[in-house]
């Protein structure tokens, strides 16, 4: 069974207030790139990702008058997808949502949010001291994860978490010092989330569930300097050891954590104009639960164009993943 994450830039301006696809010559959001070409693109890559489950990260959005889960499904019926059923949980307002699409001949999945003492229902809020005043402070999800109940076409059941966690940038910030006070806000907020998501993971865990977190996490070892302020970053809070429960696993996360000279993975590519260069980054993860890690031989994938040797040898799949999305999609393979 393979099981993945992909955030799909500015999936949502491909489909119009009445959820019906725009594959077009007009502009999409993606520079220089008509709503025809990112939709053929993103489709290609679907066809040649094959995952019998998707978490879509920056999904079409889902309100009073949107609905994501029409959009997506449409967007499968379009292209002929095998994934042609699509799972939503709590909405956002950042017309970002979070959502599962899938193949329901290989398993079903509903929406199962849980809460506990130390990890409320991530549509709640959570109470943390983050800048250590012996004030508690209110943390709020601006995406709230999407907490899936999942049982495959055999029986097996497992428990699936889609995160997309807040951006670090300064956005909206003026000058030096107000960028720097914004940056270290942002990451506190960012580290709170991922003390919420931890406390969910362990809650499965302490239940013996088998756990799969996947999505944008937004974060990685060394990704900013405000990181050494706080000790660790927000994926090694979520991996879990040193204290924090029991480990999750990605092989991606460990090659980034005990690099020192040596190149990390990376699972997405931004183009920086001031610098006018490309960045890449490694953002997007499939995290295993230890029983899944230990019964199922897993094996992780990165489709980047350039370091993943069979998407660089197919011209179409190599220039679709360019077109679609800034971000790469992550798989795992799984003996269920």
């Amino acid at each position: 069974m393979r099981i993945a994450t992909y955030n799909i830039e500015w999936f949502n301006a491909l489909f119009d207030d009445d959820d019906q696809l725009r594959a077009d010559d007009g502009w999409s959001a993606r520079y220089n790139i008509t709503r025809a070409a990112q939709a053929e693109a993103v489709a290609k890559v679907l066809i040649a990702l094959n995952a019998d489950a998707l978490m879509i990260v920056e999904a079409p959005d889902a309100n009073l008058r949107r609905d994501a889960v029409r959009a997506l499904e449409g967007f499968a019926a379009a292209f002929g997808l095998r994934q042609s059923r699509a799972a939503i949980g709590y909405v956002n307002d950042t017309q970002q949502e979070i959502v599962l699409l899938y193949d329901p001949s290989r398993i079903e999945a509903t929406h199962d949010p849980r809460q506990s003492a130390t990890a409320p229902r991530f549509d709640g809020k959570f109470h943390i001291d983050l800048d250590i005043d012996a004030n508690r402070d209110v943390v709020q999800f601006s995406k709230p994860p999407l907490e899936l109940a999942v049982t495959t076409a055999g029986g097996r059941r497992l428990r699936l978490i889609g995160t997309h966690l807040k951006s670090k940038a300064p956005h909206g910030a003026r000058g030096r010092d107000a960028v720097m006070r914004m940056a270290i806000a942002n990451r506190r907020k960012q580290l709170a989330q991922a003390i919420w998501l931890r406390g969910r993971i362990d809650d499965h865990l302490a239940d013996g569930d088998s756990l799969i977190v996947l999505g944008d996490l937004n974060d990685g070892p060394g990704l900013d300097e405000y990181e050494n302020l706080f000790g660790r970053s927000s994926v090694e809070i979520i991996l879990g050891g040193e204290g924090d429960g029991p480990f999750l696993f990605d092989p991606h996360a460990r090659q980034a954590l005990q690099r020192r000279i040596a190149a990390a993975p990376t699972s997405a590519r931004f183009f920086i104009p001031a610098q006018d260069r490309w960045l890449e980054a490694l953002l997007d993860y499939v995290m295993l639960s230890p029983d899944l890690v230990r019964d199922t031989a897993p094996r992780w994938r990165i489709w980047h164009p350039f370091n993943d040797p069979a998407c660089y040898e197919d011209p179409e799949l190599r220039a679709a993943l360019l077109t679609a999305s800034d971000h790469f999609p992550v798989s795992v393979d799984l003996s269920l």
